[in-house]
């Protein structure tokens, strides 16, 4: 299936690993022009060597909470490929923790990453001019927690349900101009970010072999499977798609 994604330019934030840098493989292996971003340059430049061969990609050192990153970006790709097309907003997860042990200081910087950070990040991309039969397409790269508490992810549980409401409100407020806004929820995907977490609890294995247990498909998802899931949904070919909230995760979630 051709996505109509050869020749388009995108941004996506958090790429250095993970679920970004899955979604850029995917992109970038179908021609798309990239701007990649994490806060570490030597991380993201070696992300940019990770991508396929003869991907047009600019890496940046670029950290969501600062108000001027988006801006950045967007320059970057404009100077760089004469167009941007969207983009794919992916923040690496808040600190674990229960609510109680959580500590005031750790939710005001979640909130200007993770909240704040990735609507500005939306926000700037959808003002961007372009003409409304192109579109302009921000898929933003959430979690199963928007749904369903994960015990122990107290501060995502609080933070990921408000970013998946306002990016509904993007897709009302600027679908008449063409832009399309939608967020993918991740469930148990076998990243480093997963594995972290599985090892936080006293049985790593134990852990995975019970969390798959409630996985229908009966086994964590792979970053490549996420991937294909997030390019086709920011690509033409998901035109007429826009403002819904769509499941990444073997059928984990017991809601519609």
């Amino acid at each position: 299936m051709d996505c109509g994604l050869n020749g388009r330019t995108y941004i996506v934030t958090g790429a250095s690993g993970g679920l970004g840098l899955a979604t850029a493989k995917v992109l970038a292996a179908d021609g798309a022009d990239l701007v990649i971003a994490s806060r570490d340059q030597e991380r993201i430049d070696a992300a940019a060597e990770q991508l396929p061969t003869g991907a047009n990609v600019r890496a940046v050192a670029a950290d969501l909470a600062d108000p001027q990153t988006p801006a950045r970006l967007i320059a970057v790709a404009k100077e760089s490929f004469g167009r941007l097309d969207g983009a794919v907003v992916s923040v690496g997860g808040p600190p674990a923790g229960k609510l109680g042990d959580t500590t005031e200081e750790q939710w005001r910087a979640a909130f200007d990453s993770v909240f704040l950070g990735g609507l500005r990040m939306a926000r700037a991309v959808l003002d961007e001019p372009f003409e409304p039969e192109a579109q302009m397409a921000v898929t933003m790269v959430l979690s199963s927690s928007v749904k369903s508490p994960i015990p122990g992810l107290a501060i995502s549980n609080g933070l990921r349900p408000g970013l998946a409401m306002a990016a509904k409100t993007l897709a009302d407020e600027y679908g008449p101009r063409g832009g399309r806004v939608n967020v993918l929820l991740p469930g148990r995907i076998d990243t480093d970010r997963v594995r972290s977490l599985d090892a936080g609890s006293r049985d790593a294995e134990a852990t995975r072999a019970k969390n798959e247990g409630a996985i229908p498909l009966g086994r964590y998802g792979t970053p490549e499977e996420f991937g294909r899931v997030a390019a086709f949904v920011t690509s033409p070919a998901a035109s007429y798609l826009s403002g819904i909230a769509i499941p990444v995760d073997g059928g984990f979630l017991r809601a519609l």
